[in-house]
């Protein structure tokens, strides 16, 4: 059963979840429950199982529920296992209306599964989800802790093969525009601004 799989943290995690417990009172080691779950997690695959749970509320020394309702809670936990690369494709408006369907489909067509599925070799698992909060670079999507933004279904096929070959790409957005700047060059804050706080403070002329 997954539940009787032991889970432990590794020596450099437990330091670590000491650390993060250190930053709340005594009384309120609770609050550390979601960072916690996250350490766990990413120790664990990916994936957060029943152990991890368990063994996170004797850490925080609260009901095993206490944190179950957390980990039920939040998306960001994966209660099943994944693959080696979780691919979160956005479909929410923004990302819909810029392509965000197109995309979703060349993942699917390119890795040959659907939404909630993995590869066979287990290097990707797919989802289809929510706002990411990348929507003025829409379509996007998230691969493990990246964005990739400025989609199209071709450059989405490049992503994905890199990330098939071991390789990481270089994050956000693929369409050659730096961050989120406009891609037809700067059309406000092309003169000096007028007022009498101009020159106010030397460090600002």
């Amino acid at each position: 059963m997954v539940g009787q799989i032991p889970f432990e943290f590794t020596p450099e995690n437990m330091k670590k979840a000491q650390e993060i417990i250190a930053r709340y009172p005594p009384q309120y080691k609770k609050a550390a429950i979601i960072p916690l779950l996250d350490l766990g997690q990413r120790q664990n695959k990916g994936w957060t199982s029943i152990s991890v749970m368990n063994y996170v509320a004797n850490l925080v020394e609260v009901p095993s529920m206490r944190v179950y309702e957390v980990a039920t809670f939040y998306t960001m936990f994966n209660r099943e296992p994944i693959g080696d690369n979780f691919l979160q494709v956005c479909t929410t408006t923004p990302c819909a209306l810029r392509g965000g369907y197109d995309i979703l489909k060349a993942c699917e067509d390119h890795l040959k599964i659907k939404s909630g599925q993995s590869t066979k070799d287990g290097k990707f698992t797919l989802l289809e989800v929510e706002c990411l909060g990348a929507c003025s670079s829409a379509p996007m999507f998230q691969m493990n802790d990246d964005f990739y933004e400025d989609l199209t279904p071709e450059t989405t096929r490049k992503v994905l093969d890199a990330f098939a070959r071991g390789e990481k790409p270089k994050a956000g957005p693929q369409a050659g525009r730096h961050t989120i700047e406009n891609s037809a060059g700067l059309t406000n804050l092309t003169s000096p601004p007028y007022g009498p706080g101009q020159h106010c403070v030397p460090e600002f002329q």
